[in-house]
């Protein structure tokens, strides 16, 4: 275990020996091995927002690409940009989504109702003055500027430059080489006390397997490193508003996001991150030491999972949500299922095509975006035994996903569903699938069942796996 000191001696030999690798000229141009984080207040309802500086933060060594700095991934709901202001070149990029968007589809936010939310972008730190720009998509999914800043780093008041100590332990799992040149992966825990520690240990490690286990990861598991933060809470467990249930955990997760009883996300953004900063990483995973069915996943933002299970013989629920939650912040990827409970409001356009990689609204069939993967004797759309698996669906909708019996009396129709998607005739296909991203018409899937579609420990489908293997490429080399 490492002991508590200041971060900047946490990674020291690590980070040390990242120049023994190639670097990239134009980091050393204009960036130094350091992170600029810049936190902003995401302010708004339907239809509005607005986007203002709260303050610059030196954000300890930076971890990420020396050599992958513009963004080709075309991934996300925003993008960052950072351009030197000397010479106006475009000298970084990356693509996210955020909790403020999510948000915004909801009914709260359909109502008029204004709120706001604390958000973070993080690039290298720049050497001379740059202007940091965040750009969101249109309708039409055309990025148009939302915020603009200047951050001098020569002005000793424009950047907060406290030499913050490590809060909690900061534990390596698996080391394969300097996090400049592998995706670098940080599990942090909410709702586990001091005591609760060691059941953090094994969660991490067995999640880490289990991500591991699953293709495509298991085939890139030298490109990765993976950290661990031992965040101890003063409770055991998170938040649950709709019962009433209320904990003091550290990073302040909670059920009941948007009003869904499982999603589980946190408005504690400035404290996850000052955290985070203390180990490397590119993506976070958050472990839920509570027993409600549930997580998240928001791209590049983090991912969560319940780590109990409360459901005899469902324990790989667990894992399923886990791999699944991580293909949306890490792959980009959709939800390909949409019968089940979600709280927003045209998240899709119509007649729009999706930027998530794995959905589309099948506009130019001769242009699908997955072309590529089709048997030319497959027809698009891809026909599929929809009405049967709809009618399963409503009466799974008319179960209490709360109740004590919930899962007894879900079996036989999860069943019949699991029968319909293996004997279709196209299954282990790839096509287009109706039935994605929430809606039931107009928005299709690459394939009839993916991790990213059905409660299952099934594969991802090969579109969503070459979409996880281009961000990791974009990261590790």
């Amino acid at each position: 275990m490492i002991s508590l000191r200041p971060r900047s001696l946490i990674l020291l030999t690590f980070l040390a020996a990242a120049f023994a690798f190639g670097r990239s000229s134009v980091f050393d141009r204009y960036f130094t091995d350091a992170t600029l984080r810049v936190d902003y207040y995401h302010t708004g309802t339907k239809g509005t927002e607005t986007i203002s500086l709260e303050k610059a933060i030196d954000d300890g060594p930076w971890a990420g690409s020396l050599r992958q700095l513009i963004d080709t991934l075309n991934l996300g709901e925003y993008i960052v940009r950072v351009y030197d202001r000397g010479t106006a070149e475009l000298i970084f990029s990356r693509g996210f989504s955020s909790y403020f968007n999510e948000w915004q589809s909801t009914d709260e936010a359909l109502a008029g109702v204004y709120r706001t939310f604390h958000e973070s972008v993080r690039m290298p730190m720049p050497v001379n003055p740059v202007q940091v720009t965040i750009s969101r998509r249109d309708k039409k999914m055309d990025f148009h500027e939302v915020f603009s800043t200047v951050i001098d780093p020569r002005n000793s008041v424009e950047i907060r430059r406290e030499k913050r100590e490590a809060l909690f332990p900061v534990v390596p799992i698996v080391k394969r080489g300097s996090p400049h040149d592998k995706v670098d992966i940080l599990i942090l825990g909410d709702g586990y006390r001091a005591e609760d520690m060691e059941k953090f240990r094994k969660d991490a490690r067995h999640f880490n397997e289990v991500m591991f286990s699953t293709s495509p990861f298991k085939e890139r598991k030298d490109d990765f490193n993976v950290w661990t933060i031992e965040v101890a809470s003063r409770d055991s467990g998170i938040d649950k508003p709709d019962k009433n249930v209320w904990k003091n955990s550290a990073l302040g997760f909670t059920y009941n996001t948007f009003g869904s009883a499982r999603y589980v996300l946190t408005e504690e953004n400035r404290t996850l991150r000052d955290i985070a900063s203390a180990a490397p990483y590119d993506f976070m995973l958050i472990l839920i030491n509570d027993n409600r069915y549930g997580g998240g996943g928001i791209y590049n933002l983090y991912t969560t999972c319940f780590a109990i299970s409360d459901a005899k013989g469902k324990e790989w629920q667990m894992d399923y949500v886990y791999v699944h939650e991580f293909g949306h912040s890490f792959g980009g990827l959709g939800d390909e299922y949409y019968s089940s409970q979600v709280s927003y409001n045209d998240f899709y356009q119509k007649g729009v095509e999706p930027w998530e990689p794995n959905l589309t609204a099948l506009t130019d069939k001769a242009h699908l975006k997955w072309k590529s993967f089709v048997d030319p004797a497959t027809p698009l759309p891809t026909p599929w035994e929809k009405t049967a698996y709809d009618s399963l669906g409503r009466e799974r909708g008319k179960l209490d996903r709360l109740a004590a019996d919930y899962y007894a009396k879900r079996e036989p129709l999860y069943q019949a569903e699991q029968n319909l998607l293996k004997t279709n005739a196209y299954a282990g296909k790839v096509g287009a699938f109706e039935g994605a991203g929430y809606v039931s018409a107009g928005i299709y899937r690459p394939a009839i069942d993916c991790r990213m579609f059905s409660l299952s420990l099934v594969d991802f489908d090969p579109v969503c796996s070459a979409a996880i293997r281009r961000v990791i490429d974009f990261y590790s080399k």
